[in-house]
């Protein structure tokens, strides 16, 4: 199915809406106190997935938005592990056994980044502080440092989900997004896992970028799917040089327009669907028996700080620097600077910095907008107003939503505009934008 583009619909920047509210309502109210309190009100049964930040990887890629520096220090990574390891029993101690953990991910920067040595020994303190024995591991790991001992590692850890930053497989276009690694690597790095037992395989990449045209696109998404990932991330580029200055090394003037951009999402939609994937909210596709698509089928798609999600879990902890933790009535985010949050865990202090305290119309505003984007659907009840209801209708007008009494469905149509649909239901959201990405 073909969609129509209407610019004027995509040209208000949107967030991507991974919580609500978002990360731009964070503020530096919260204190250790309020972490502390959240998971002391942790209920014995609540369901409970762990996030642990690696902030560091070998190579740093000009376009990364990630809180990451570069691991070329071994003492840095040692000091930066002995942190987490006290903010990991810090925790615990606060949980004091409440809760439990059915989920564990690593993520980064690149947590092959630490040694195989050091990642099996900070799982299994994972694993014994939090009585975490048997719950399953994912990873996002960097092909271009994945060694023999680390594919040992993956075995040994029984780690079933692994998420490869991919990005492009054209030569040219890596060399000006600074991340090269060529295809055999990539095809390697796939047979490794699946020979160290991963079953469930993500590739992130990504359009938009500079020198990107639809022919690089095609060539990298016909790779992708020859190799068979379980899950492909199809992202927009987002080229904020203001916010991220390591994106001045990107020559903007090659980067797409935002109609072209809007062809190459509407074609890798096209080409993956195509293909056998099954299109999940705005930017997954997963092959039919993947957990992710099994769960939107099923209705139960989830939507977290690491994007669409089967895991339902309404507790999310974060640990390490950066790291964010969501509660039903809280959100918070870890110390982002390193050496800071090195000196707060290691005294003994959760490294608690920021946040914001979830009233009854955020939580009810944030499942609407969660709703919408992993379902299309969405009881708004109340919030049905005659101002929404305007606001809404351009995109009433253009066929990509209708309304049946308080429920909003979204067509198949809308899919490159479910962000910016979805932006109506946020209370904060300013005409400046700035902040944000393009909606497409």
């Amino acid at each position: 199915m073909s969609w129509t583009y209407h610019p004027e619909l995509l040209a208000r920047p949107v967030p991507r809406y991974t919580s609500y509210p978002t990360a731009a309502e964070f503020h530096d109210r919260i204190a250790p106190a309020d972490m502390v309190a959240a998971l002391g009100s942790v209920a014995p049964d609540a369901d409970i997935s762990l996030y642990l930040h690696i902030p560091y990887c070998h190579e740093i890629c000009w376009y990364c938005g990630c809180n990451t520096g570069a691991a070329n220090r071994s003492q840095r990574l040692e000091s930066y592990l002995g942190a987490l390891r006290a903010e990991i029993d810090l925790v615990a101690a606060a949980l004091g056994g409440r809760g439990r953990i059915g989920r564990i991910a690593f993520g980064g920067g690149s947590p092959n980044a630490l040694s195989p040595a050091q990642f099996a020994g900070l799982l299994g303190q994972v694993r014994a502080a939090f009585d975490a024995g048997v719950a399953p591991v994912s990873i996002e790991l960097d092909p271009r440092t994945l060694t023999d001992p680390w594919f040992a590692a993956v075995a040994e850890a029984g780690i079933a989900k692994a998420s490869l930053g991919v990005q492009t497989l054209d030569p040219a276009v890596q060399a000006a997004i600074g991340r090269v690694q060529p295809e055999a690597l990539i095809r390697r790095t796939v047979d490794g896992l699946r020979r160290s037992g991963v079953r469930s395989i993500n590739f992130d990449l990504m359009y938009g970028l500079p020198g990107q045209g639809l022919p690089e696109l095609r060539a990298t998404l016909e790779a992708s799917a020859e190799m068979a990932p379980e899950r492909i991330a199809l992202f927009g580029y987002a080229h904020v040089p203001h916010m991220i200055p390591r994106q001045k090394r990107i020559d903007g003037s090659r980067l797409p327009d935002v109609g072209t951009r809007f062809l190459q999402a509407e074609f890798g939609h096209v080409f993956l669907t195509a293909g056998g994937y099954q299109a999940i909210g705005f930017d997954h596709f997963a092959l039919p028996g993947d957990a992710i698509a099994v769960a939107a089928r099923e209705g139960t798609l989830a939507r977290n700080f690491q994007g669409f999600t089967e895991d339902d879990a309404e507790i999310l902890i974060g640990l390490g620097a950066s790291a964010i933790s969501q509660f039903p009535s809280l959100l918070v985010q870890n110390e982002k600077n390193s050496g800071r949050y090195r000196m707060l865990a290691s005294g003994g202090s959760l490294p608690a910095a920021r946040g914001v305290f979830r009233d009854r119309d955020d939580r009810a505003r944030g499942r609407i907008i969660e709703a919408l984007l992993c379902t299309g659907n969405a009881d708004v009840g109340a919030y049905r107003t005659g101002d929404l209801v305007a606001q809404l209708a351009p995109f009433e007008a253009r066929g990509l939503l209708s309304w049946h009494g308080t429920m909003l469905h979204l067509t198949e149509e809308s899919r490159p505009y479910a962000r910016a649909i979805a932006a109506a239901f946020d209370a904060y959201r300013h005409p400046e934008g700035r902040r944000f990405s393009s909606a497409i």
